[in-house]
């Protein structure tokens, strides 16, 4: 999906997940409800989910201010590419000013040190493209980090760390143009110096070097600005051309003009540096924009399976409730209808059947007959001792009779709790003996007291139950 409308996801799951006074349950089914309404009925999740949030930030935006002004701080205006431009400039002005002197030393202007920077910066980039994930470790996590700065706190930070991981990609790549664009204009400040310097001032060009004859200099140069000689036609001077242009202290006036080689350098900066940047910087901005197009939200996660199943109450018309050796009590019942509904939405239907009586769990198959796929809900007490012979029979019953459904073991703590919440080490020794039989049953548990006055916890569990 579009950046925009990711950034709104990623808000709303933030303040969904806190649970907090600014957002209530109430209000994540009131969004849901709308988004069903205003939805085709034929949309698509992305569709779906993006009506939801619109309607949700209609709530959370007069509550936090700082949302709207999140959902606009996006870390990236289109100014940062002119500012990056002008301060290249300045630095190519002022590098040429620094090594500003009567001569230019053919054999060491500040354009050597860019031209070879950049061709560093080349190798580097094409090593990436060939090993992209040895690319992946080098890139500095700098980049991703300066998000994680943080707007407020509490969900829109929440939003903030989110969205940092999923805005890797185009940051990156808006980061990488701002850095061309830079280099292209450190080059063409240099360019221009050169071009300035020899507007108002007549330059000399000359050399000098302990180690170097002219013969060794006039080819080394002439290999090396071949491509300026190539695109300007300007060739480097002779051997003797060369030596005449040597100082020494005999001779420590340079009489060549420097024009052909402030010609050839600054060609030299506009093959290597200027156009080859500029390029680069325009494929990371068109990769930076097609990825901000397609913002990779994956909609596989819990949470919003969670807000899918919803929409279509839960994808599950009803959930059927086994119990084993009892029914559960009003209260019990009443909690887990609310527990299920917090999931999957008020449309959510639950059945409950005829409790199974210990042994008689082969039983237990005629109450789920012809059950179509969905969520099957085996329901014991905490305070029994799980028994293979018992609970692993209910539970293989109820997974050959209804193959196609999510079958889930609850085990309910209200009872047990009321009798031993004195002795939360006796309460967890249950819990443990309840996961050790589902792990040997190779069923999933959700252990909640149905009878809470904050049903917060079990939702939790049972959002991390259905998640495995």
């Amino acid at each position: 999906m579009d950046e925009s409308t990711a950034r709104r996801l990623v808000l709303v799951r933030a303040f969904d997940q806190a649970e907090g006074p600014l957002w209530t349950a109430d209000d994540a089914a009131w969004a849901a409800r709308l988004a069903a309404e205003t939805a085709p009925a034929d949309a698509g999740p992305e569709r779906y989910l993006a009506e939801r949030a619109h309607h949700a930030l209609q709530r959370i935006g007069p509550r936090e201010r700082g949302a709207e002004r999140w959902l606009v701080h996006r870390g990236w205006r289109w100014s940062a590419l002119f500012v990056a431009l002008a301060a290249g400039i300045v630095v190519g002005l002022v590098a040429d000013v620094l090594g500003r002197s009567a001569i230019v030393d053919v054999l060491a202007p500040p354009a050597w040190a860019v031209i070879g920077w950049n061709l560093a910066v080349y190798l580097l980039l094409l090593v990436g493209a060939m090993r992209p994930a040895a690319a992946g470790r080098l890139i500095p996590r700098a980049l991703a980090a300066w998000w994680r700065r943080g707007v407020g706190r509490g969900p829109l930070r929440e939003a903030t760390l989110q969205w940092a991981t999923l805005a890797t990609p185009q940051t990156l790549a808006r980061a990488a143009a701002m850095l061309h664009v830079a280099a292209a204009a450190v080059g063409a400040g240099l360019v221009a110096g050169l071009y300035l310097r020899g507007l108002v001032f007549d330059y000399r060009a000359g050399w000098q070097s302990t180690f170097l004859d002219a013969e060794t200099v006039q080819r080394t140069l002439a290999l090396l600005l071949a491509p300026a000689t190539a695109f300007t036609g300007i060739a480097v001077p002779d051997i003797a051309a060369v030596e005449a242009m040597r100082l020494t202290p005999a001779a420590p006036q340079a009489g060549a003009s420097a024009g052909p080689w402030i010609h050839l350098y600054g060609a030299m900066l506009l093959l290597l540096v200027i156009v080859p940047r500029l390029a680069l910087a325009a494929l990371a901005l068109g990769r930076a924009a097609w990825q901000a197009r397609h913002v990779a939200l994956a909609l596989d996660e819990p949470y919003f399976q969670r807000l899918l199943r919803q929409r279509a109450g839960a994808g599950i018309a009803t959930v059927r409730v086994c119990p084993h050796a009892a029914a559960p009590g009003a209260a019990a019942a009443l909690g887990l209808r609310a527990l299920l509904a917090r999931e999957f939405g008020d449309a959510v239907q639950m059945q409950i059947a005829e409790p199974t009586r210990v042994g008689d769990e082969e039983l237990a198959a005629r109450a789920v007959a012809g059950t179509p796929p969905g969520l099957l809900i085996a329901l014991v007490d905490l305070g029994a001792t799980p028994e293979a012979e018992s609970h692993g029979r209910f539970v293989e019953a109820l997974k050959h009779a209804a193959p196609g459904a999510t079958l889930l073991l609850v085990a309910d703590e209200a009872g047990f709790v009321r009798r031993f919440g004195t002795l939360p080490g006796r309460v967890e020794e249950r819990r443990t003996a309840w996961r050790a039989f589902a792990q040997a049953q190779a069923v999933d548990l959700l252990c909640a007291d149905l009878e809470a006055a904050d049903p917060s916890p079990a939702h939790a569990a049972l959002k991390t139950a259905l998640a495995r």
